[in-house]
């Protein structure tokens, strides 16, 4: 009788172990409950950079938020994003929600509409999963935003 030969005995068949490294301290208060929340955060984070930066913000069930991901960076003119890169740190996370947001370095935050088939991806992608996107947001260096939500507004505020 032959013994049997456990798969990952093999080469070919790795165990993988999968963590959610934090390479900066962050705490929430306060839950992100509009456009007007986010803001602040993500043009600290992105806002004034000069090539497109896409960040996934990702947040508990009271929205507050754990935990930030950059998702990629690009060009002066583009960033490739895909749900599977957004959604790999949401479900690390243990995330109820996320919201994303990216920068156009060009100051104008007016949606591309390469930008409006990423949301609608992602939308359709966290609904399968149970993960809510409740926003996408767009930053630049002038005083207005882009919110898939609210539609292009302007900071009650000036950007220093």
């Amino acid at each position: 009788m032959k013994a049997s030969r456990s798969p990952f005995a093999s080469p070919a068949i790795r165990g993988l172990d999968i963590r959610l490294a934090a390479n900066s301290q962050l705490s929430s208060t306060e839950p992100l409950r509009c456009s007007a929340d986010v803001i602040p955060v993500v043009r600290e984070l992105i806002g004034e950079r000069d090539r497109e930066h896409f960040v996934a913000l990702y947040l508990n069930a009271r929205h507050l938020l754990t935990h930030v991901h950059t998702v990629s960076i690009g060009t002066a003119t583009q960033t490739l994003v895909h749900p599977r890169e957004v959604f790999k740190g949401a479900i690390l996370a243990n995330a109820a929600a996320l919201i994303v947001a990216h920068n156009h370095p060009s100051g104008d935050p007016q949606p591309s509409a390469e930008d409006d088939v990423t949301a609608r991806r992602l939308r359709e992608a966290g609904e399968l999963l149970g993960i809510e996107l409740l926003d996408a947001v767009i930053v630049s260096r002038s005083d207005r935003y882009y919110s898939m939500l609210d539609g292009l507004q302007t900071l009650a505020w000036r950007p220093a």
